[in-house]
């Protein structure tokens, strides 16, 4: 399984951002993480394999919006309203077991290389 991120770059507060994740192979839930600097990973949003239940981090619900098409294999995640403290790295993860979604990174096998998100 290989997972690709695509859609970072820099952005005033306020604006918005779309990230996409594309996958290749067969995965169960998938979720999006993000790192800043010194800082340690943290968990964004999570979604099931049939992309109708989500689990949102607190410090970007409302904001934040993860979906999946199973049809292209591409999970994505709608970013709104961003803040500087919303910059960081961000990752897309992908389980291949058959379990609940999760905002913990060790839930996850599968991790793409990274998209950088900068908001100022």
């Amino acid at each position: 399984v290989q997972l690709v991120e695509s859609g970072g770059g820099s952005v005033q507060a306020g604006g918005s951002l779309r990230l996409s994740c594309a996958v290749s192979g067969y995965v169960f839930c998938m979720g999006w993480f993000r790192q800043a600097p010194g800082k340690e990973r943290e968990g964004v949003a999570s979604i099931s394999p049939g992309g109708g239940y989500t689990v949102v981090a607190d410090s970007v619900k409302g904001r934040f919006t993860i979906s999946r098409t199973n049809a292209n294999n591409t999970l994505s995640l709608q970013m709104s309203s961003l803040k500087p403290a919303d910059t960081a790295m961000y990752y897309c993860a992908a389980d291949p077991y058959p379990t609940l979604p999760s905002l913990t990174s060790d839930h996850y096998t599968f991790w793409g290389r990274g998209t950088q998100v900068t908001v100022s």
